[in-house]
């Protein structure tokens, strides 16, 4: 199936689709690639992005066994 016939596939799918939830991410898509696919990350997740790195240059970092034995040892209800 060539690029076109997809597209037109597509178009005719999402010309029936009722779903708010999944207009509402097709929307989000949309934007994302009129925005040349940069992401907008709002300020509370710049935040914590920034947060994270300067944790890691700080060296204040777990081995992902060593998070693992944290998370089962907090929350043993989850690991039955």
């Amino acid at each position: 199936m060539d690029i076109q016939a997809k597209k037109l596939n597509l178009i005719e799918w999402l010309a029936g689709v009722n779903d708010s939830k999944l207009i509402s991410q097709f929307m989000l898509l949309m934007e994302a690639n009129l925005e040349g696919g940069k992401s907008v990350l709002s300020d509370a997740e710049k935040r914590a992005i920034d947060q994270g790195l300067s944790s890691l240059e700080a060296g204040k970092v777990y081995s992902h066994e060593e998070a693992s034995a944290k998370t089962r040892a907090k929350y043993p209800d989850l690991f039955k």
